[in-house]
């Protein structure tokens, strides 16, 4: 899963943009929601895990900074293998050996829970019969032991996932899959993501996105959509 590093909660500086955050509505209607799941239904964070495995907080970033770092998480999130991953960065780091392990064979506990508001807006959305999906930048193993351990994201109407994909955010062709796959229409979807440059990218595919910034944000947002929060 990616995700900002740069936080407590994945993003929640990125989303504070406002600039990124405005747009001028479309006029269609909007008819179907997009959710990105890291940092905006599931609260995912490395540190959670590392804060448990190292001396102190300085600890924590110095190793993500400069083992796990967020671009070698990302190649997993486009499809490379989580074996692959911890061969080829233990072979670099054999001293990090255990350490790097624990990110494949501990990843449950980087979730420090479900963020409740959205994923209760997200329950009210299809309690409403609106359609909702998720566009996430996750590693299908890793998607696989989040339907298990999260059923609410094996509930959406379908999923666009980069490591099943091997096309992760935001390059415009993950957004056009999502279109394309479920017959969205790119006016008629919102889609609402934690990092701006996910935001900018889906907008230029014409779809409605606006910045994660936080449960009663989200619910202002999809209010204005004319859309039942």
């Amino acid at each position: 899963m990616t995700t900002s590093h740069a936080s407590s909660r994945p993003g929640s500086d990125a989303a504070s943009n406002p600039a990124s955050s405005t747009t001028t509505r479309p006029t269609a209607a909007v008819d179907a929601v997009v959710f990105d799941v890291g940092g905006v239904l599931l609260d995912w964070n490395p540190r959670y895990l590392y804060r448990t495995l190292l001396a102190d907080d300085d600890a924590v970033e110095e190793f993500l900074t400069r083992v796990c770092t967020a671009e070698w998480n990302a190649a997993q999130d486009a499809g490379r293998t989580w074996a692959e991953g911890v061969a080829e960065l233990t072979s670099r780091f054999p001293e990090h050996a255990e350490l790097i392990r624990a990110y494949d064979e501990r990843w449950a506990e980087m979730v420090g829970g479900t963020l409740e508001e959205t994923v209760a807006i997200l329950g009210r959305l299809r309690s409403e019969g609106v359609p909702t999906y998720a566009l996430t930048n996750f590693s299908a193993e890793k998607w696989t032991v989040a339907l298990e351990r999260w059923p609410f994201l094996a509930e959406l109407d379908g999923a666009v996932v980069s490591g099943v994909e091997c096309v992760s955010k935001p390059d415009p062709a993950i957004y056009q899959l999502l279109l394309d796959r479920h017959r969205l229409t790119a006016d008629a979807t919102f889609y609402t993501d934690d990092l701006p440059v996910n935001v900018d990218a889906a907008r230029a595919v014409g779809i409605r996105a606006e910045v994660f910034v936080d449960g009663p944000t989200l619910r202002g947002q999809l209010a204005g959509a004319g859309l039942p929060v």
